[in-house]
């Protein structure tokens, strides 16, 4: 699914809660300075969001319990999704320098297996049309712009986004992924017809109808 917005007082208050203790409502007043109705709304909201999670807390005594707030593992993905666009890339180059093309083929080929298995598991028709169209969704699901069209009998996806574009590299090696996990997914062979990387609005992928 797509990540869900954040405003810019939620930022400010899941900043606050990243890498501390949990937090109470008091706590975050005094850190932010604002009214107790702002600070529950925007904690609300991150709640909502899944980037917030609200626990509760006993104190010594016969007191009532209190919530507080701790940033989830979701926050930190999103406050760094920046760092990974440095991160993987350098990853990328490294494998490609230190193994050469054979551990990188290693590499992409396990890679497409285990992305391959994450969605195989959530499809259940052996129909091949209605794999790819199930396949489609779950990649929309997961905040992907993909479509599935027919031309001239044959079964053709349309992926309008890139999740490797940080990833391209001279060789185009990373883009052979899409290709073989699809293939895998849909249970018949996948031929990549356009490129977004050779002046394509999208990449297409069409499904071998004889299998």
């Amino acid at each position: 699914m797509a990540e869900p917005a954040v405003s810019p007082a939620g930022m400010r208050v899941m900043k606050l809660l990243v890498g501390r203790l949990p937090q109470t409502v008091a706590d975050l007043i005094d850190a932010t300075g604002v009214t107790r109705t702002a600070v529950t709304e925007q904690l609300n909201e991150l709640v909502a969001a899944g980037f917030v999670k609200r626990g509760t807390e006993r104190l010594p005594g016969r007191g009532r319990p209190r919530h507080v707030y701790s940033a989830t593992q979701a926050s930190m993905m999103s406050l760094f999704a920046n760092h990974h666009h440095l991160v993987i890339p350098a990853i990328w180059k490294a494998l490609e320098d230190i193994g050469g093309d054979d551990l990188t083929g290693q590499v992409l080929r396990w890679v497409s297996r285990e992305l391959a298995n994450h969605y195989k598991r959530r499809i259940t028709t052996r129909d091949p049309r209605k794999r790819l169209r199930r396949f489609a969704e779950l990649l929309r699901e997961e905040g992907a712009m993909v479509e599935v069209v027919e031309e001239k009998g044959h079964s053709m996806m349309r992926k309008r986004s890139c999740p490797y574009i940080s990833m391209l590299d001279e060789n185009r090696s990373i883009c052979c992924v899409d290709e073989v996990m699809t293939a895998e997914v849909i249970g018949r062979p996948v031929r990549r017809t356009s490129y977004r990387h050779e002046g394509a609005p999208c990449c297409t992928f069409e499904v071998n109808r004889g299998g």
